[in-house]
């Protein structure tokens, strides 16, 4: 089984090797190739992933037919519809890979299997979760608060590296600006060596 997975979930919670044995058998791989869907918006959604290789976008569309991106997901991260997911509604997000992805899926029934077998992995989902929900909620709370450049920073942090492997203009509409503001933003932060 990929060493990636065993890593990262280690780095949260101690196993016995029959422990993370029996996780790791309950993890299906899967390829999704390049500018493919993962979900789309109707489909009903009983795995969540956790990327051994590649980046996926989450979005969803508007009623005028704007994108509205959420969540990018590379190496180390977990992505899924999390809302359909959880609470068996359809879809509502595209997830869409953006470069040939390697994933690992669990099943929601499995994983509730998992806990009640290894009650430790229902703790590392929820430190998982409550990462995810503080990093959504400084999301909002920078939006409302913080300039276009203070949020280019956050994402920086958040997401190293990940600019050589998106789209400006993706950036741009993960912060909620206009790709020229981006262009602005970045040329002002190289001229005063932020970085």
């Amino acid at each position: 089984m990929h060493a990636e997975i065993i890593q990262h979930v280690t780095n949260t919670i101690e196993l016995t090797n029959e422990e993370l044995e029996e996780f790791t058998s309950v993890l299906v791989e899967k390829k999704v190739k390049k500018k493919s869907f993962l979900i789309k918006p109707g489909d009903r959604v009983k795995e969540e992933y956790f990327v051994v290789k590649g980046c996926l976008l989450a979005y969803y569309i508007d009623h005028l037919g704007n994108k509205h991106i959420l969540q990018f997901a590379v190496e180390d991260w977990w992505i899924s519809d999390f809302e359909s997911f959880f609470n068996g509604e359809p879809a509502k997000l595209y997830i869409e890979a953006l470069e040939d992805c390697t994933l690992l899926a669990i099943n929601k029934d499995v994983l509730e299997t998992v806990y009640q077998r290894i009650p430790k992995f229902e703790r590392f989902f929820r430190i998982k979760t409550t990462k995810a929900f503080v990093s959504l909620r400084t999301r909002i709370l920078s939006s409302l608060q913080k300039t276009a450049k203070e949020r280019y920073v956050e994402f920086c942090e958040a997401y190293p590296d990940i600019e050589k492997r998106i789209a400006n203009y993706q950036v741009a509409n993960y912060l909620g600006i206009k790709p020229e503001s981006l262009s602005r933003i970045r040329k002002e932060l190289v001229k005063v060596n932020t970085f």
